[in-house]
């Protein structure tokens, strides 16, 4: 199946809200034609406001517009948003409840050799942490096209993920995305693994590795609100629980999983992701092998497990 890319997703959807609502505007930090906001700026100029590398600037300028009414989307690379703007999306964004939607384009890893300084491993850590703040990393283009109608319909603030990685074809079936759910994509016992973003693609191709009805596979795209009673009933009839993104293992998706489980129903947790360590540079295959983020990875995490 051929990959579809997120980013270029984002840039269609974005071009077609802004063509049917007078209130969207995009915000852009100077990344336009490498996270294909630049759609929005070809089918409606005056609805593209370029902001310059200054990102917390261009929180200020959004969270001013949404007060009068507008629907400002703003996006730069998620290293870049969520840390230099880290204040005024708290205070300006998050305290004031501001329909101000904020995107981390180039997420994670996989950001195709731009080097470790472009690398967002804690974002989900960060925003999971801001009250009033939803957060959603979608694992293929068609699950983000639903998830950007949800947010558009949605007052308040929000953080979407996207990733650079255009070799994920559209596998989750196209069904639709909601907020504060997760999915079944496997269902078996006794390892659960969960998974979100991009890495639900990698766990995918580990099971079909495996060929293994051993295993319950959930998808989160929504880390928060997140779906505590969807993980509770399937933990429930498992041994052994195990998470995999594509982002630092603490306080991300194995973070949240491991908290609800240790007050709700205490499970082993094995968590798959970027350890306390700063990223290399490399390609995206590298970094994921490097991680034990490749499917060939987390197949043989689970084959292990199964074997105890």
């Amino acid at each position: 199946m051929k990959g579809e890319s997120l980013r270029n997703t984002f840039g269609q959807v974005l071009s077609q809200l802004v063509q049917q609502d007078s209130r969207v505007v995009a915000l852009d930090g100077d990344l336009g034609n490498s996270t294909k906001l630049d759609h929005v700026l070809m089918v409606k100029e005056s609805a593209f406001f370029q902001m310059g590398i200054a990102e917390q600037n261009m929180v200020g300028v959004a969270v001013g517009l949404a007060h009068v009414g507008v629907k400002p989307w703003v996006c730069s690379f998620a290293t870049f948003l969520t840390k230099r703007a880290f204040d005024q999306i708290v205070v300006s964004v998050a305290q004031t409840n501001a329909n101000v939607k904020l995107i981390g384009s180039y997420s994670g890893l996989l950001t195709s050799n731009t080097g470790k300084s472009h690398h967002s491993l804690e974002d989900l850590t960060m925003f999971s942490t801001i009250p009033n703040m939803s957060v959603i990393a979608p694992a293929d283009a068609q699950e983000l096209a639903s998830a950007m109608k949800i947010m558009y319909e949605t007052d308040g603030p929000m953080y979407l993920r996207v990733s650079r990685d255009e070799t994920i074809p559209p596998f989750l079936g196209g069904e639709p995305f909601q907020l504060g759910k997760g999915r079944v994509l496997a269902d078996g016992g006794p390892i659960l693994v969960v998974s979100t973003g991009t890495m639900t693609y990698q766990v995918k191709l580990a099971l079909e590795q495996l060929q293994t009805n051993m295993v319950t596979h959930l998808h989160m795209p929504s880390i928060k609100p997140f779906d505590t009673k969807l993980l509770l009933e399937h933990a429930a009839l498992c041994t052994q629980v195990v998470t995999v993104e594509e982002h630092y293992i603490r306080g991300g998706l194995g973070g949240i999983v491991a908290e609800i489980l240790s007050e709700q129903n205490p499970k082993y947790v094995t968590r798959i992701g970027v350890k306390d360590a700063f990223s290399g540079c490399g390609t995206d295959a590298e970094l994921l092998e490097a991680n034990g983020l490749s499917a060939n990875c987390i197949a043989e995490t689970i084959k292990k497990l199964l074997a105890k």
